[in-house]
């Protein structure tokens, strides 16, 4: 196969392969905002489960807290920073 050849060849693969990467990168940005509300969901479902009053918890002794403050701190963070993107995402 000749230079010329070989180049043409490339410059195909290339063209498949920007296809297929925009179509991976379209469906990415499609489904983008119902991960970031998924991930949103685990997080408040995590920090409330952290929070539960149901069970026989000490809040006098922090070693029977079923989240440590700090945990519950970066969660609620978490929380509101994937609200801030969920928001600019959807506009809602």
């Amino acid at each position: 196969m000749d230079r010329q050849a070989a180049a043409q060849l490339q410059a195909a693969d290339v063209k498949i392969l920007q296809k297929v990467n925009h179509v991976n990168r379209q469906a990415f940005t499609e489904r983008y905002p119902g991960q970031v509300e998924h991930c949103l969901r685990l997080t408040m479902e995590r920090l409330q489960f952290g929070l539960d009053k149901r069970g026989n918890v000490d809040f006098t002794n922090l070693d029977t807290w079923i989240l440590l403050p700090a945990e519950i701190k970066d969660l609620a963070e978490a929380a509101y920073y994937l609200d801030q993107i969920r928001t600019r995402l959807t506009g809602t």
